[in-house]
């Protein structure tokens, strides 16, 4: 029973198996099938893959010839390129993948609540003396700090807090990234009204808050700088170009992850969780009372069939924001 073809697809659920690792492949990230006839029953079978499981091919084969690639976002095409151009899976795609699946996982077990968090439930202790201007061995660009597992851009010049918030996640956002292309430059508006927009609502007296998951800083523990010089590059890059001040934080902590010695509770400052959130309304907004009627939340994961999860809908939620997709709020 010889392996006849090679396919390729988002998976459509969590029951699937890994066939190298036997965990179980979550649903929307990409599965690699490798598909053999069994003469004796005349029947097709599909072994799955996750990406970074895949067994590689003997011959280097052309992507082409996979089963539903032309149907793969640009990211996996170019990843799966890679791949079958006989190169080692690069770090990036595989630890993007992981990304999702951790943030799929956090957005499943937010969702098995019948109530919704709020930020009274967040038990956070500030201090001003643990932070720092490094994020654990990784050195921080200018006007960049860190607060356990945050990283986050405090007061950019002309900064004024607010009892008006205009939230915003980045990734897929505001910015059009690819999964497993990294470094500083590596992005580009996602909608072209996205800077007017920004300046009305600055001028209108908005604060302006980006809350973004990026988990890879605490996981490359060998590439750790190259994860925080990518993030923090593209996120002042961003700043710089649509010319308005905006607060940012960054969550680099993973969600919870179930084992043999035990499970692991998931990092509360990463999205669905709200303490990102908390954290600026407390800490980090001069004391000035949120006016929930009129600030709200922009973010791309909705938990629609191409999204690859709901945290951001969750984390809106979760924070009783109000909450809008980028299409609808950018490209009206």
């Amino acid at each position: 029973m010889a392996p006849s073809k090679i396919v390729a697809e988002y998976a459509k659920s969590n029951r699937s198996m890994c066939k190298t690792c036997s965990e179980a492949i979550q649903s929307k990230t990409l599965r690699l099938g490798l598909v053999s006839r069994d003469m004796r029953r005349n029947m097709d079978i599909t072994k799955w893959h996750h990406f970074t499981c895949f067994p590689l091919p003997s011959s280097n084969s052309s992507p082409n010839t996979i089963t539903g690639f032309s149907s793969l976002k640009s990211g996996d095409q170019e990843a799966l390129t890679k791949l079958f151009a006989g190169k080692d899976k690069s770090e990036e795609a595989g630890e993007a993948t992981e990304d999702i699946q951790n943030e799929k996982q956090d957005t499943e077990e937010s969702g098995s609540k019948k109530r919704k968090l709020s930020t009274s439930e967040v038990n956070i202790t500030f201090s001003v003396s643990d932070v720092k201007s490094t994020y654990k061995d990784a050195t921080l660009l200018p006007k960049w700090k860190a607060f356990q597992t945050v990283i986050f851009l405090e007061g950019d010049d002309g900064l004024q807090d607010s009892s008006k918030i205009a939230a915003f996640d980045f990734d897929g956002c505001l910015a059009k990234t690819a999964v497993n292309i990294t470094g500083p430059n590596a992005w580009s508006l996602m909608y072209p009204l996205i800077p007017d927009k920004l300046q009305t609502l600055y001028n209108d007296g908005y604060k302006l808050v980006i809350f973004t998951n990026e988990s890879n800083i605490d996981r490359w523990k060998n590439q750790r700088q190259k994860a925080v010089d990518s993030k923090i590059g593209r996120l002042n890059q961003f700043i710089e170009k649509v010319k308005v001040p905006i607060q940012v934080f960054i969550a680099c902590g993973t969600g919870g992850k179930s084992g043999k010695a035990g499970t692991k509770e998931a990092d509360p400052f990463r999205k669905p969780k709200p303490g990102m959130w908390h954290l600026m309304e407390k800490h980090f907004n001069s004391g000035i009372t949120i006016d929930m009627d009129q600030s709200f939340y922009v973010g791309d994961a909705a938990g629609r069939e191409k999204d690859h999860s709901d945290a951001d809908i969750k984390f809106a939620e979760a924070n009783g924001l109000k909450f809008y997709l980028p299409e609808e709020y950018f490209d009206a």
